[in-house]
Order: structure tokens, then sequence, then C-alpha cells
């Protein structure tokens, strides 16, 4: 088979953080304030700032120390204690790396929230930024105690634009491939993304070759299983099913706001990634935003030069993992250059274990050269892996 002879890149995987992974690299002053999992008051949480909480006791993880895979909502009973080593452990997740045949995994951070939305929870500016960098050096560590096997993508202090961008500038100079960051920073009361205020965000992303990634359940509105979106009369299980399948859909937001805002039009160079959001949605969102284009907003978008679809093209790229049946729409309308596959690894939802059967299924009617492109050569590119 095909898959068998590639070095297959998993383009989004999870991190269930060590619960050290911040108190055993503080600095004296910071040690009680920075991350930490600690019990208090009867309640075992992860706590930032002395008492603010952040995140429950869970590894996020469905992946059992059997390497068994639970369904349903029993991960919430599962800590980093009774989960599987390759959640956190460089050593084991290579080692499940092999297992599965996968060469390389983008790697995404829990605690701190997909888009480092948590850390906003204190005041403490310092505090934060002190966070923010351990978990980057940790994150330069985690690669390569795995061999260059796994990267992790930088956290950004976007709450202070400067900042943001000395630490893309630090994270790079460390090996780092690419930041992830929050969708929606105007929730938080700052600028847009839309604003004069960021390009130099953008102009240090794409001087340096760093991705920009959109992880769903970016930023505080985004993150939403059991809110807005299911009915209250429905019970756990199927408030996490339905909360889960719009909380993917939620970049679309941040992708039609991305291209309309005239920032890939500005920033030829720069790739943006729509992590977790699947693919099979791409081909009708984006021709509805090139029907909108030239029927609502003639005037305001005319300095751009191109369609949304096209610019989508040539500097996005979207995820799948569950899809069967819309990855070759997907192909046709796009082309197979910004697709990328992924697991999810060791979240629920996970592609675990290997299923080359569903997998295959999926890319059926494919040529070779797109299932190639997909499945390596996408991904070696954008994140400068090596598959030779």
């Amino acid at each position: 088979m095909l898959y068998n002879n590639l070095k297959v890149i998993d383009t989004d995987s999870h991190w269930s953080e060590p619960y050290d992974l911040w108190t055993s690299r503080a600095p004296a002053k910071w040690k009680d304030r920075v991350p930490q999992m600690e019990e208090r008051d009867g309640k075992r949480r992860w706590w930032f700032d002395g008492n603010i909480p952040i995140g429950l006791p869970i590894a996020s993880s469905v992946i059992g120390q059997d390497g068994t895979k639970v369904t349903g909502t029993a991960f919430f009973d599962m800590d980093n204690d009774v989960v599987h080593r390759a959640s956190f452990d460089p050593d084991a997740r290579v080692s499940m790396l092999d297992s599965l045949g996968i060469h390389a995994q983008i790697m995404y951070p829990n605690v701190a929230g997909f888009g480092n939305q948590n850390f906003l929870k204190s005041s403490d500016e310092a505090l934060r930024l002190i966070s923010v960098e351990i978990y980057n050096d940790a994150l330069a560590e985690f690669q390569a105690d795995t061999g260059e096997r796994v990267f992790g993508m930088a956290l950004l202090p976007w709450w202070n634009l400067d900042a943001a961008v000395k630490e893309i500038e630090r994270a790079h100079a460390n090996g780092l491939r690419g930041i992830v960051t929050c969708a929606n920073p105007e929730e938080a009361g700052l600028p847009d993304m839309g604003t004069s205020d960021w390009d130099p965000i953008w102009a240090t992303c794409s001087e340096l070759n760093m991705p920009v990634n959109f992880h769903i359940g970016s930023s505080k509105g985004n993150m939403d299983f059991f809110g807005r979106a299911p009915w209250p009369s429905f019970g756990e299980e199927r408030k996490l099913a339905v909360g889960s399948a719009n909380l993917f859909m939620g970049n679309a937001r941040t992708v039609g706001n991305l291209i309309y805002s005239g920032i890939p039009e500005r920033f030829p160079n720069l790739k943006f990634v729509s992590v977790e959001s699947g693919v099979g949605w791409l081909p009708f969102f984006l021709e509805i935003l090139d029907h909108q284009m030239t029927e609502t907003a003639p005037n305001e978008l005319a300095d751009l030069s191109m369609s949304p679809s096209d610019y989508f093209r040539r500097q996005f790229f979207g995820c799948f993992w569950f899809e069967r049946s819309t990855i070759k729409p997907a192909v046709d309308f796009l082309g197979s250059q910004c697709l990328l596959f992924e697991t999810d690894f060791p979240h629920p939802t996970c592609l675990y274990p290997r299923d080359d059967v569903s997998l295959m299924t999926a890319l059926d009617g494919l040529d070779e050269s797109d299932i190639r492109a997909i499945l390596q050569d996408n991904a070696a590119k954008l994140y400068r892996i090596d598959i030779e």
C-alpha cells in the first residue's frame, strides 16, 4: 500500500502536560504562581496565579495505560496517572508513533487553552509571559527528546503584540516550527486581527516561515461544548456530541475574516492552518465567500486581487481526520496542495488505533500524487520537517 511507503505526518495531536511542566522550570519567585496541578479546598485543578482555576484534573486523553481507547464521557475521570504515557512522555510518544506508522506529529496544548486564552485570566502580564516562555521552552525540549519527531506549536502572548513578536523570534531561534494563537482577541478588548496592529505579527511569521495555526476552540467564545450549541434537555453525552460538532465548524468565522481582511493580499507568503476543523465544508464555504465578495461587498473588497477560494489555495490549509466521503470533493474543488492529515491523538474522537482500510477508503479515487501530498509532502514543506 502507498500508505506504508510514506512518512506520514500527523498535523494535529495534543499533549497532556506533565503536572510539573511549569513548576520544575520556573524561577523561585514564580513557582507558586505558574500553572500547577494541586488540590485546594477539596478541588483538584490546574491553578494559575495562586487561586485561578484554568483546567480540570483530566488528561484529555482517551487512551488507557493498556493501549485501549475509551469512548463517551469516561475520559472526564482520566488523569495523567491512568492514561497511556504517550499522552505526555516523549519516549512513549515515539514508540506510539512507530506502532501507528506515523513519522512526525504537530502538537498542541491543553492547559493554556487551544489558543492560549486561559492565561488571560490573570491580570499579571509578567506572569502570563513567563508562563508562555516556560511552555515554549518545554516544547523545544520535547521536540529534541523525540528526535525531531514531535513538533509543538509555540504559544503566543497575543495580549501584548510587541512581546508576541519577540516570542515568535525566540521560538524560531529555539527550533520551533510555527505558532498557535487566539482566534478572537477582540473578546478580550484587544484590536481584532483585521487591524494594522497585527501587521508586525504577520510580517514576522512570514519572514521566519512560521505558519499561523488556528486550532478549534481557540477563544472563550469558540470553546463552548455545553453552552449555546446543545439543547438544554440533552444528556451529557448528547451535549458533548452536538457541542463538539459545532466546535469543529467554529473556524469558518476565522477563515472568512482572515481572507476578507486583506491579510493574505498584503502578506502573500504567510501560511495559515485551520486545525481540527475538517475539510468537507470548505468548498461550500469558500464558494459562499466568492459569491458574497462581489454581491454584497464590491466596494470594500475592491482591493483584493484574487477570489477568496484562490487565497485559500495559495495560503491556507485544512486538516481532516474522521471524514470518509468528503475528501475527494474537497480535492476536486481546492486541489490537494492545501489539505493535511491529522489524528487528534490522544483526544476524544481521535483516529486510534491505526485503521488503514478506513483511511484508504477516504482517499479512494485520488491520484497517488494527491495522497502523497496530503499525507506527507504538504506538511513536510509547511513545517520544515525532514523526510529524506
